[in-house]
């Protein structure tokens, strides 16, 4: 069981607040003894803690100079006078419960934490020098301090305090882990060491669902990550990153599509870092889907503007187009090339009715698949086609939670949408989820037949043609679909787990031998 600072520390001082001010008798000091060599020696914030509770006695000596040792573990800069303060505040960084009031620190407490962190990585970085965001832009990927990019953008010119306290937590997180390493930790102790802080006795955790789907921004937010512990996929990834910065470990990051990961790689070591899931390595192919046979490796600087599309897809679904397209447009001085960016940027100028423009970045994607993908979107060519109308454009963005209501209103409104947009294949694939989610498969099968005859070489589609026939005991189908769908994946010579398990479940219920390539 991961028992919280905060307990440690009220145990300490609830057991022995009669030491405090007086030498502490013979059998308190035993007492004091036994606590001080329980502390774990590598953490300096109960090292910190502990002297906070009793300078004046030997083991508080003991635990200060402990504190001295690990922030010079891995500096060969002059031992650092740690000056007589408050240390509640900076302790608070690290031992602050989520529910806990945040003490904000003074300038010399940021001044001696930005000292204690001076010898950290990221300071060799341009980006970390940067005080707006127009520095930021100028910057190559290699250059740039992600949290301080990022920092930059959601603070305003007169809040530089409050980027350095933020900062201040995150070396201070550094630390720790640093004072765990040697001076020659491999990137594997390294990565250890991070998850044992951030997810082990931080508990940084995912959101629950309830909270994540209406405020996916405030959870991608560094400093609402940092204050509340709870983070989405993106959100907790540009922490890691952020302290992986500063200890100068270099992870590559990963978009599959709707998600972000980070991972090491180096030589024929590779270690998936998956952060909405307290670090573990998930196998890669985990990761690949029916239409997707690749992953994209991803800069920093990339980095900066998912943040922005995260928050702009919350607008979007609360219908503020115009500070959608502002936010995507932000988004685009650091994707200015992604294909998705274009398509939703795309999609929202015709929502805000600025269609020429619209037009212009659809006919710049139309049939071409992304980089990750064997089956080109098909929005941008149904729109050039005259096959959505401005007003069906907009029931995509609809937001549906896990309330049987929303589902059915969204349903509803594609069902309308599609009687003057028939040819409308992205609407038909989301009324077909929307009947799917409902436990209605049957209904999900018909939709999903008509998008079929519309277009009958998109590999998702007929997957999931082949999954719910067979679910159906509809097996002849069910083989048909499968062969047509590893028949489009053959090009890339694609054949994801997802395949091989729905292939092998009908190998058990209804094998080849019977079935027919037509149905």
């Amino acid at each position: 069981m991961v028992i919280t600072m905060f307990y440690k520390i009220f145990y300490l001082f609830l057991f022995f607040l009669p030491l405090q001010g007086k030498a502490p008798a013979p059998q308190e000091n035993l007492k004091l003894a036994a606590l001080y060599n329980s502390l774990d020696p590598t953490s300096f914030s109960q090292l910190f803690a502990f002297y906070d509770l009793y300078p004046d006695t030997e083991q508080g000596g003991l635990a200060l100079e402990k504190v001295r040792s690990l922030f010079h573990l891995q500096t060969e800069a002059k031992r650092i006078s740690l000056p007589t303060l408050d240390m509640q505040a900076i302790l608070s960084l690290v031992n602050r419960q989520p529910h806990e009031i945040k003490e904000p620190l003074t300038v010399e407490q940021l001044t001696l934490i930005d000292h204690l962190a001076g010898h950290l990585y990221n300071r060799k970085l341009k980006g970390y020098y940067c005080r707006t965001p127009e520095e930021i832009l100028a910057l190559a990927p290699e250059e740039l301090d992600l949290a301080r990019a990022l920092l930059l953008y959601q603070f305003d010119k007169e809040s530089f305090l409050e980027i350095r306290r933020y900062e201040a937590m995150i070396d201070m997180m550094t630390l720790q882990v640093m004072a765990r390493l040697s001076p020659h930790a491999t990137a594997l102790e390294k990565i250890d060491a991070i998850n044992r802080l951030i997810f082990h006795e931080m508990r940084f955790r995912f959101p629950p669902h309830s909270l994540h789907i209406n405020d996916i921004d405030l959870y991608t937010f560094l400093p609402s990550v940092l204050d509340d512990r709870l983070g989405v996929c993106l959100g907790v990834s540009i922490l890691y990153l952020s302290i992986a910065q500063r200890l100068n470990l270099p992870l590559e990051i990963i978009t599959p599509p709707g998600h972000i990961y980070v991972r090491y790689h180096e030589g024929n070591t590779l270690v998936n870092i998956e952060t909405t899931a307290r670090g573990i390595h998930i196998p890669t192919e985990t990761y690949l889907g029916i239409n997707t046979h690749a992953l994209q490796t991803r800069t920093i600087k990339e980095v900066v503007g998912f943040a922005f599309m995260n928050q702009a897809s919350v607008l979007s679904e609360r219908k503020q187009y115009e500070e959608t397209v502002a936010l995507y447009e932000k988004a685009q001085l650091f994707l200015p090339d992604d294909p998705l960016l274009k398509m939703l940027l795309g999609m929202h100028y015709i929502l805000v009715d600025r269609t020429k423009e619209g037009k212009k970045l659809f006919k710049e994607i139309k049939g071409k698949p992304f980089p990750d993908a064997i089956y080109p979107e098909n929005l941008p060519e149904d729109y050039l086609n005259g096959y959505v109308t401005q007003e069906a454009l907009a029931i995509l963005f609809m937001h549906v939670d896990e309330t049987r209501e929303s589902i059915l209103k969204k349903q509803h409104a594609l069902q309308k949408a599609l009687k003057t947009c028939p040819k409308f294949r992205g609407g038909l694939l989301q009324l077909a989820i929307t009947y799917l989610q409902l436990g209605r498969s049957k209904e999900g099968l018909e939709i999903l037949q008509k998008y079929h005859a519309l277009d009958p070489h998109d590999p998702t589609v007929n997957y999931y043609l082949s999954s719910l026939s067979a679910t159906r005991l509809q097996y002849k189908k069910a083989w048909f679909f499968l062969t047509q769908t590893k028949t489009l994946l053959s090009t890339k010579n694609h054949f994801p787990k997802a395949l091989r398990d729905l292939e092998y479940e009908l190998r058990h219920s209804y094998p080849e031998s019977l079935h027919s390539s037509t149905i």
